[in-house]
């Protein structure tokens, strides 16, 4: 050391920044750091082998992280199976292998929340039937049957048989994987019962009488994780949690704001309440593919022309990052990323409407 410097680096002020880890400075981070995946954007808090029995839901985009989960060799559940005959185009139009239950996209917490707590024989929701012509749908999971029943005690017979099914699913998974996907949903006043879409969208009709819009506030989606937590805890003591937010777009708002600002709020509340769960409980753990496709590292290149929905290329940087700390189970050591053909997307339907 040159004489003098001594005395100046016992001299030099401290800073709380001072020996912190390169990936918490913008620069060396992002800046310095614009290869195809950046590093140490994801750190695991739990591990995710070839024994877990892994649960999957949540909002369309979630449907990526099932399919590439299966294809790199994780055990995930499969608890309502297609009939063996069924070609699996068909299947999945039907909503067989989607996720790991036939309950089609859950957007929110609360429809999760819900869902369960009809499995578990904890609640009834009300105006559940909806009719589009002569036919009958369960408003809870319209997508899955295309083309509805010929009844409403179809429909019923159809939903207890879903229920045991996620009954035998949140009791036997070791993880469950869930994407938050929205904020802004539609709500039997009666019981309060959240739909994935909106009446007259698949099915129904709407009643300003029967139904009203809510947008979940950073509070409720907090509150509604929690008491899911706690009620799968009860049955499932040792799962743990994954949680994801999705990058994509509100199709439409029913608030009076812009889209754009509609978007930006939902999925603000959506990623603040994610990450303060995760800083909360050991056992809950935050995947940031929010951030690997709407950060700026990414330039925007991450969508395709409507930018709205996620490219392949998308896809892959996701999964990219995954894989990076959770190994793929089975002999091949390099990841085998696909994209989901065809999402199943309810919310998307709501552009017709803008038209």
């Amino acid at each position: 050391m040159v004489q003098g410097q001594e005395a100046f680096e016992e001299t030099k002020p401290r800073s709380p920044y001072r020996g912190r880890p390169s990936t918490t400075f913008w620069r060396a981070a992002v800046s310095d750091n614009q290869g195809e995946t950046l590093s140490g954007l994801y750190e695991k808090k739990f591990n995710i082998g070839a024994h877990d029995a892994v649960a999957t839901a949540g909002s369309c985009f979630a449907q990526h992280i099932a399919t590439n989960l299966r294809s790199n060799g994780f055990n995930v559940i499969d608890a309502e199976p297609a009939p063996k005959a069924m070609t699996r185009k068909t299947a999945e139009k039907f909503g067989f292998g989607v996720y790991s239950a036939r309950f089609g996209n859950i957007y929110y917490v609360r429809q999760l929340l819900q869902l369960a707590q009809e499995a578990y024989g904890h609640r009834q929701p009300s105006s559940w039937i909806w009719k589009k012509g002569n036919r009958y749908f369960d408003a809870l999971r319209p997508s899955v049957e295309p083309e509805g029943f010929a009844t409403e005690a179809e429909v019923v017979t159809h939903r207890q048989q879903h229920l045991a099914a996620v009954r035998k699913l949140l009791s036997s998974a070791s993880v469950l994987v869930y994407t938050f996907g929205l904020t802004e949903g539609w709500v039997d006043r009666r019981s309060e019962t959240v739909f994935p879409t909106a009446p007259g969208t698949l099915c129904g009709d709407f009643d300003p009488e029967v139904f009203h819009f809510k947008n979940f506030s950073y509070a409720e989606v907090v509150s509604d994780f929690e008491q899911l937590r706690d009620l799968i805890k009860l049955h499932n003591p040792d799962i743990k949690f994954l949680l994801t937010v999705s990058p994509v777009a509100l199709a439409a708002t029913a608030t009076d704001d812009h889209v754009l600002v509609s978007t930006t709020y939902s999925k603000a509340v959506l990623r603040a309440a994610v990450g303060d769960l995760a800083k909360r409980h050991d056992d809950v753990a935050y995947f940031p593919s929010f951030e690997v496709i709407t950060g700026s590292p990414a330039r925007g290149r991450y969508w395709d022309d409507t930018l709205r929905s996620v490219t392949p290329e998308g896809v892959r940087q996701v999964m990219t990052h995954f894989f990076n700390s959770h190994s793929p189970v089975g002999d091949d050591e390099k990841e085998k990323i696909v994209t989901a053909e065809e999402l199943l997307c309810e919310e998307a339907l709501l552009e017709v409407f803008g038209k």
